[in-house]
């Protein structure tokens, strides 16, 4: 059994990625139908959907209850939407890259917060998939600059 501290990270990692998913859903929404962003958007959307299911199994597995929401995350999403609504794919696609950082961030800033499983799960497999996603929002940002 993972400890209340160990699984309070993990829901704090879910809710970051329950976020990235509405955000990414919402920019998807108002992109051009025909805008070469599209697919990478997709892609991204579908790894951070992966992420969340992973942490869920893992806080189920420590005997927690996962997060059913973005919480304060949330918020982001709005911004996202509200962005790409009145400025664009360039503003949307910023601000997704902007997300990418910060979720980045989080991982590695909050690491010693977690046992050795949750560490290893972190680094071994989250955090990759989370540069992948960082890495492809700032490739687009700069095509699109």
């Amino acid at each position: 059994m993972a400890t209340k501290s160990n699984i309070d990270q993990l829901n704090s990692f879910l809710r970051g990625e329950i976020s990235a998913v509405e955000t990414y859903r919402m920019a998807l929404e108002k992109l051009d139908k025909d805008s070469p962003a599209r697919m990478e958007l997709e892609t991204n959307m579908r790894s951070h959907e992966e992420r969340v299911s992973i942490l869920q199994e893992a806080i189920r597995a420590g005997g927690g209850e996962p997060a059913s929401g973005s919480g304060p995350w949330g918020v982001f999403a709005k911004v996202v939407e509200g962005g790409a609504r009145v400025l664009g794919d360039k503003v949307a696609i910023s601000a997704l890259e902007e997300g990418e950082d910060h979720g980045l961030k989080d991982y590695r800033s909050d690491l010693d917060e977690l046992d050795v499983d949750a560490r290893m799960l972190i680094t071994g497999r989250l955090l990759p998939l989370q540069q992948q996603t960082h890495d492809r929002m700032s490739a687009l940002k700069h095509r699109l600059s």
